[in-house]
């Protein structure tokens, strides 16, 4: 820890890693609301089960918002993340939400009331509830790789990151949620966590991807990685991310092959266990993120001391 704050310089003059101190919890928790919520909606979709659906709406269209807001110094002025969708993939994650919650709401409504709709305008309205879906789900690694000088966040392995949690937290929360209610067909299940199981390993994989490409591609990255796997918050890292998130509940996972009808509680830790993960996961990827150092070259020219 004392040489991760040797290389951290604050606010000074000096050169070396800056923390980025911008997007803290509320955007993190804005972030996995978004993912997960959007995830859900959409594996409970395809098996139409009625309460991920609404689970999936209530957590993207209401948590994310909220904690989005609570991150903005002038909440009034909200509307302004619609006004840049030529350049802002916030302003596009904005629009796609609204087109999200508002369609997806209405693709539920009109198969529980009665609503008559040809199959053609079904069809049409389930294939933009899928495409906005996709973008809610995958904005916000969007949004961080479109940082270059944030070396860790600007990799495309973090919207590939984005999407694969989304997928996986969906999944799960489906499993847990249709084995507690019993509203998911039983036939389903075991495709399901099959599903599963391999979305927590491809989470894996990406992970490393990720941590690899960054610590490849600057000195800012190579820090930031550093910090994640053998500095201030490599046990945290190494804990909550990896162990908890993504080496349980896949033990946990397969221990439900095993257990037979007794899985529903292993269904419902799986999950808790795999979102624990993701929290600390977006978390520490706005803790360990610093700006790219300024070079020696560049600093002699502006004056600054090398």
């Amino acid at each position: 820890m004392a040489q991760d704050s040797k290389n951290l310089v604050g606010d000074s003059f000096r050169l070396g890693n800056r923390r980025q101190i911008y997007w803290g919890r509320s955007m993190a928790i804005a972030f996995f609301c978004a993912e997960v919520g959007a995830g859900t909606f959409l594996v409970s979709m395809f098996y139409d089960f009625l309460p991920g659906m609404i689970v999936g709406l209530v957590m993207t269209g209401i948590l994310k918002p909220y904690f989005h807001l609570t991150h903005m110094g002038v909440p009034l002025k909200a509307w302004r993340a619609f006004a840049r969708q030529d350049r802002s993939w916030v302003s596009r994650g904005a629009l796609s939400i609204v087109v999200f919650v508002g369609l997806g709401l209405l693709y539920v409504l009109h198969g529980r009331l009665g609503i008559e709709v040809s199959p053609q305008l079904t069809t049409v309205l389930k294939g933009v509830v899928v495409a906005a879906g996709i973008v809610v789900a995958s904005y916000q690694g969007l949004a961080m790789a479109a940082s270059p000088s944030i070396t860790l966040w600007s990799t495309p392995f973090v919207p590939v990151a984005s999407l694969c949690y989304a997928a996986t937290g969906g999944t799960l929360t489906v499993l847990a949620l249709g084995s507690l209610t019993g509203a998911l067909d039983p036939a389903a299940m075991p495709g399901l966590t099959r599903a599963a199981a391999l979305l927590l390993a491809l989470d894996f994989v990406v992970v490393r991807a990720l941590l690899a490409h960054a610590r490849a591609k600057s000195e800012g990255g190579a820090f930031s990685v550093a910090l994640l796997v053998s500095g201030a918050l490599a046990e945290r890292f190494r804990n909550l991310v990896i162990l908890i998130g993504l080496v349980a509940p896949l033990l946990l996972l397969v221990g439900t092959e095993v257990v037979g009808a007794a899985q529903k509680p292993l269904l419902a830790v799986a999950l808790i266990s795999m979102l624990v993960g993701f929290y600390a996961f977006r978390v520490l990827l706005f803790r360990a993120a610093v700006f790219e150092p300024i070079t020696h070259d560049l600093a002699g020219s502006i004056g600054l001391p090398r």
